[in-house]
């Protein structure tokens, strides 16, 4: 699993969130957030940037640069 899986998932978690929630928040589809936080796929950088507001992250700290 990627860093930017472990830590989508960590931060999810840590606010006792569901994926479901957090997809409803930024109206995208549950599908494709599973798929960012099982690391089959990547999101976009404008959906990096839109997670790192959502979770008040910055989008190095996502990607495991910090």
């Amino acid at each position: 699993m990627s860093v930017f899986a472990e830590r989508l998932k960590e931060l999810r978690k840590e606010k006792g969130l569901t994926q479901q929630k957090v997809a409803d928040s930024l109206n995208i589809s549950q599908p494709n957030y599973r798929r960012w936080e099982s690391g089959e796929r990547r999101p976009s950088v404008e959906t990096l940037v839109m997670l790192a507001d959502y979770f008040d992250v910055s989008i190095d700290y996502l990607v495991g640069r910090k």
